[in-house]
């Protein structure tokens, strides 16, 4: 029998602006920064959960670490990552989104209940906050 994933530990975005996009995630979206590293920014994302930020040049290469090698990696082109947001909480996202200089471009209600609020980054990913309904499971 095989064991069950227990959730997500991290995301990972990519950008060429690590310090510009690095900046959205903590002055627009009010991402709480827990690491940094040459390279590599990371903000705590709920509990037990994380986004990590690379720069692009710099993931592709493995890493030796003293603990064993972290493989390189990449992602062409922009990406996309789900904020959870309380359904109560809407709102006032859209509101704080407004005040903080960060452009909605687009709301979607899904037919769950879930509703879902999307914008870009400064690296041009697709950043979703969406509250419970959107998916069966969420």
């Amino acid at each position: 029998m095989r064991p069950q994933i227990q959730g997500i530990v991290e995301s990972v975005l990519y950008t060429d602006d690590l310090a510009g996009t690095a900046a959205f995630y903590e002055e627009v979206l009010g991402l709480v920064p827990i690491a940094s590293h040459d390279g590599m920014r990371v903000f705590q994302a709920g509990t037990a959960q994380n986004l990590l930020l690379f720069d692009r040049r710099a993931a592709e290469a493995d890493k030796e670490l003293p603990g064993g090698l972290v493989p390189g990696h990449r992602c062409d082109g922009p990406g996309h990552i789900a904020f959870h947001i309380a359904i109560a909480d809407y709102d006032a996202w859209v509101e704080a989104l407004r005040n903080r200089g960060g452009v909605i471009a687009s709301e979607v209600t899904w037919p769950g209940g879930g509703r879902s609020l999307y914008l870009d980054d400064p690296a041009d990913n697709v950043v979703e906050l969406a509250t419970p309904g959107l998916w069966p499971n969420f």
